[in-house]
């Protein structure tokens, strides 16, 4: 392989390797557990940086990643040795509020999109952080607090701009790419732009409800009849962790996007059992979005192992309940995020995300701060992933899922795994991108 130090001339943007001032915090990502030193970083401000990036990384042989917001637990935007396409320069988003429409970079971050369209009125399903990227979101399904109204973040994906394998921008997909973007990953190409179908959404009823512990049964099993039939306004999630207390607490945050005054007889199930925290107030929608980040804070050390949950049957109850009383005390969590409405209805081979029968995206997300106790806390998360392994289904969210192996990288796919390989084969035969959770041609 040729020297880096020679060659860094035949790249654009802005050109970072080991020692330059800036490397060190341009190879950071979110999950703290990741620490790769690529041997060339590039700063992409335009579809042309990324184009040379790979023309670069394909003719000196080395490896490629992609960073857009860092925000994967797996720390895939990180190679090691590699050359690593930084897009966190290409931030714009424009907005046509008559055609209900954003075009945004590749490096935006929720936040961006969010603050863009909140000035018209309008929203684009995304996810729950402000902080998370909108390109590997997107490209791995999306769901959020609009999806059982207006779908995942894929489904509103309408069109883009991507640089391809052998460095040809593509201004504008065919139908087949478009199906595979929504919800194959990045396997296809670095998308430079990516267009999305606005709603009108402005201000929403948002909050959390919290429950004492020894009520947690009773909650679950309230929440799981009511979402059942809950109106599309309606999403939820809940979580189970450490409370302030110093024991284990149970949380429902939800977002109703629909008439204010229409959510109280939806939510008095809920409010019958006597929470002893009721945070649900209106306010505008970004705001929303931005509330869970001082939570997750970037460098935490991170390990999140996550299925699909069909059922959330009394047995299933008590085994959640049981991990959770056993989890290490500190930040981390057990989430359940619902996966109904419109995000359900769309058929199974629509689009590349496969996972669209009602039910609970499960997650368990350990997050610590000092390195020394990772073992603990990874023991935990796979020992609670393992007791509830009878309840769970195959598949998983493809942006849940760490370094866990093909048979997992296939579970997240699904039926839709065969007809991701074609499409690989043809756009990328020799598997340039496959610093992901990764498709093989």
């Amino acid at each position: 392989m040729t020297s880096t130090s020679r060659l860094t001339g035949e790249l654009t943007g802005t050109v970072l390797r080991r020692g330059d001032a800036g490397y060190d915090r341009a190879r950071a990502v979110f999950n703290g557990m990741i620490d790769r030193r690529p041997a060339v970083i590039v700063g992409c401000r335009e579809p042309g940086d990324v184009a040379r990036g790979i023309r670069y990384a394909r003719e000196h042989g080395l490896a490629l990643s992609v960073r857009g917001g860092g925000h994967n637990v797996a720390g895939t935007a990180v190679c090691e040795g590699g050359l690593m396409l930084d897009l966190s320069p290409m931030r714009t988003v424009e907005v046509d509020p008559d055609a209900r429409t954003a075009r945004a970079g590749g490096g935006a971050l929720l936040g961006d999109l969010d603050g863009a369209t909140r000035a018209f009125g309008l929203a684009t399903p995304l996810g729950v952080m402000s902080g998370t990227g909108i390109a590997g979101l997107t490209l791995g399904g999306g769901l959020g607090w609009l999806a059982p109204r207006y779908g995942l973040s894929c489904d509103n994906l309408i069109d883009a701009q991507l640089v391809t394998a052998d460095g040809t921008l593509l201004d504008g997909v065919d139908d087949d790419l478009l199906w595979g973007l929504r919800g194959g990953g990045g396997n296809f190409g670095v998308v430079t732009t990516f267009t999305y179908r606005l709603h009108p959404v402005d201000t929403v009823l948002a909050g959390a409800l919290g429950f004492p512990w020894e009520a947690a049964g009773e909650v679950l099993r309230a929440h799981d009849d009511l979402v059942a039939t809950a109106p599309d306004e309606l999403a939820t999630a809940v979580s189970l962790a450490w409370g302030p207390s110093g024991r284990p607490a149970l949380t429902i945050a939800l977002c109703w996007c629909g008439p204010p005054g229409a959510a109280g007889p939806v939510l008095r199930p809920l409010r019958r059992l006597h929470p002893d925290l009721d945070a649900v107030a209106e306010q505008p929608f970004a705001d929303w979005q931005r509330v869970p980040d001082a939570g997750y804070p970037p460098g935490r050390l991170h390990y999140w192992r996550s299925a699909c949950l069909r059922h959330l049957t009394d047995p299933a109850i008590r085994t959640l309940l049981e991990v959770t009383e056993a989890m290490p005390p500190g930040d981390s969590g057990i989430g359940l995020q619902g996966l109904r409405g419109a995000a359900a209805r769309v058929a199974p081979g629509a689009t590349a995300f496969p996972h669209r029968a009602p039910q609970y995206d499960f997650l368990v997300l350990a997050q610590w701060p000092d390195p020394a106790d990772s073992p603990r806390h990874v023991a935990w998360a796979r020992a609670a992933s393992a007791a509830m392994r009878p309840h769970l289904e195959a598949g998983v969210y493809v942006n849940n899922l760490g370094a866990e192996g093909r048979d997992r990288v296939h579970a997240a796919y699904g039926t839709n795994y065969a007809r991701l390989v074609e499409l690989k084969r043809r756009l990328d035969p020799n598997n340039v991108f496959r610093a992901n959770q990764n498709v093989v041609p």
